[in-house]
């Protein structure tokens, strides 16, 4: 589990592909501090699992699946991408609720500088955006951000400074993929309502929750 708040930005120090898969050495300073071999770190927020490490980087392996879903797929020598350690038990929870799987790429189709903000429109699939709410939570490349406005083909978000600064996001130009991963607590509730004609109880649906006082 992660939230979205990224602890630094590292440079691919090596990418050795193979058929269909990825192996990368990332180089990083803070998230070696207490790393241990398979533990999980988030790379553009994907979560990936520590094989080997060093004093400087980490060695992780990208399976197929994932490769073919990401943008880890672009990655070179000398990328900078954002790292996260999966949050401790008794950490603070400064973002939201990020798995590390991603949804889906995306695609940045505008960015705007306003004063001390960059707002940037980003394109989703349909079958994804129907996840993205005004004013909910989307995690891009790792971030967590806040959507500021949801468009007929994508949502548009805004980067404040220090998110410019320290997050590779603010380094995107129009264009570029992104990995977004969309609120898991919205893919949870449309699972449930999934599950009136699975569940002998009936499961959880509209009417259920208007009974119960959920719906005005």
């Amino acid at each position: 589990m992660f939230t979205g708040i990224v602890e630094e930005i590292g440079t691919v120090s090596a990418v050795k592909p193979g058929p269909n898969s990825l192996q990368l050495s990332i180089r990083c300073t803070t998230v070696l501090s207490d790393v241990q071999k398979g533990d999980s770190i988030a790379v553009n927020g994907v979560c990936l699992t520590v094989a080997e490490f060093s004093n400087t980087q980490f060695v992780a392996d990208v399976m197929p699946e994932t490769v073919k879903a990401t943008t880890l797929q672009v990655l070179r020598t000398g990328s900078a991408v954002n790292l996260e350690r999966a949050m401790a038990a008794n950490g603070r929870f400064g973002g939201h609720f990020v798995s590390g799987h991603v949804d889906s790429t995306g695609e940045i189709v505008s960015v705007q500088q306003r004063e001390n903000a960059v707002y940037m429109e980003i394109k989703l699939a349909a079958e994804f955006l129907k996840y993205v709410m005004l004013k909910g939570s989307v995690t891009v490349d790792g971030t967590s951000l806040t959507v500021f406005d949801v468009t007929a083909k994508g949502f548009v978000i805004s980067l404040i400074p220090v998110t410019q600064q320290d997050s590779v996001i603010g380094r995107k130009r129009i264009g570029d993929q992104v990995n977004v991963e969309c609120d898991m607590l919205a893919k949870y509730m449309e699972r449930l309502l999934e599950t009136k004609s699975e569940n002998s109880m009936g499961g959880l649906t509209m009417d259920s929750l208007a009974a119960n006082g959920f719906l005005d």
